[in-house]
């Protein structure tokens, strides 16, 4: 896929300043180009001279992108599906991909992406709750080792006395 750098600019890539060598003036000195122009430049060209962040970027200045964007977002977040613990998220990444292929409907989308959001959510309330009584448990546990040695002290100081 190809975009040019008048897309690029068009969508406000950082690194604009004169001195930067990141995002735009990166591109520009990889390409040996001063300014933006309208000639083709592919996402593989990006990626080569400015990486994978860069060429993710880029993606949002390329006429057609909706499509081969959904399948990358898919494909990536199939390759942490096994953490995935949610069949709503499982779920919406198979709606999302059959959307990206024409095969579901954009209300299909958006139940998905509802249930999803749904899902992390409710992992994210549970995992919080998780770790709130961790966090009492610890305290718990400090204290009960404080007492300890508290009372250890206590004994030590005051168990002289034959009383």
């Amino acid at each position: 896929m190809n975009t040019t750098l008048n897309l690029i600019l068009a969508a406000k890539p950082c690194g604009q300043e004169l001195g930067s060598t990141t995002g735009w003036q990166k591109l520009l000195a990889g390409l040996d180009k001063t300014g933006p122009d309208d000639e083709p430049l592919s996402l593989i060209r990006i990626l080569d001279i400015n990486g994978l962040d860069d060429a993710i970027w880029a993606v949002r200045a390329t006429p057609g992108h909706e499509r081969p964007a959904r399948l990358l977002a898919v494909d990536c977040a199939r390759e942490v599906q096994y953490l995935m613990t949610d069949p709503r998220s499982v779920a919406a990444l198979d709606v999302t991909e059959r959307y990206a292929n024409g095969l579901a409907t954009e209300a299909e989308l958006a139940a998905a992406w509802a249930a999803a959001w749904a899902a992390a959510w409710a992992a994210r309330a549970t995992a919080e709750a998780a770790a709130w009584a961790a966090r009492a448990t610890a305290e718990a546990a400090a204290r009960a080792a404080a007492r300890e040695k508290q009372r250890a002290h206590f004994i030590r100081i005051f168990g002289d006395n034959n009383d």
